[in-house]
């Protein structure tokens, strides 16, 4: 399997899906990999034809959840729609992604560290276009008159950082609905590019 591909067999999914609550709640590195398998009631070796390390663990748990993250993000983004619309649109969909997989989004946004620096390389190109969506839509919002910003990459980095924190302390007495927090970010997203109130 090339560095890229995701393994898509049932065992390896349900693997990914205990490591993630394990790294979630404890941290990656103080998760081992005997750990993981005992949570499934399988022998650490049951665990080597499909992850050989815990870092290409943690790494196709990133790919996918990246690539998903990404998927519905440019899934949200309807080129015909205004500015104002696309952007709501998209930031909509990368909070509710971040709320509603807040474990797997915790996982794979505060642990590539921990990743290999070519599994690293490989995280960052997808991060890279996802950013990309959000600058391209500011960005047009700007040649528009829809937006009023210097700096379209700030903002971009300022939105999907607010987005990316979702994950972390999500959800919390305030907040426990994705779509009613996605609704807030979105009027903050709007404010932030200098949208006029709609």
């Amino acid at each position: 399997m090339s560095v890229d591909e995701v393994s898509t067999s049932k065992a390896a999914a349900r693997i990914r899906s205990a490591a993630i609550e394990i790294f979630a709640a404890k941290g990656y590195g103080a998760t081992s990999t005997r750990e993981i398998a005992a949570s499934l009631d399988l022998s650490p070796g049951a665990m080597y034809p499909h992850y050989k390390t815990k870092e290409s663990l943690l790494f196709d748990a990133s790919l996918d959840g990246h690539r998903r993250a990404l998927a519905e993000t440019k899934q949200a983004d309807i080129e015909t729609d205004t500015p104002p619309v696309r952007l709501a649109s998209t930031v909509r969909a990368y909070v509710q992604f971040h709320a509603r997989h807040h474990a797997l989004a915790r996982v794979i946004q505060y642990e590539l560290r921990s990743l290999t620096p070519e599994h690293f390389r490989t995280i960052a190109a997808v991060r890279r276009n996802t950013s990309k969506v959000f600058t391209d839509i500011i960005g047009a919002g700007v040649v528009t008159k829809d937006f009023s910003i210097a700096d379209t990459d700030a903002a971009t980095l300022a939105i999907t950082s607010l987005g990316i924190d979702v994950s972390r302390w999500f959800p919390s007495k305030s907040f426990s609905d994705p779509d009613v927090l996605a609704s807030r970010y979105v009027e903050l997203a709007l404010r932030m590019v200098g949208a006029p109130p709609s």
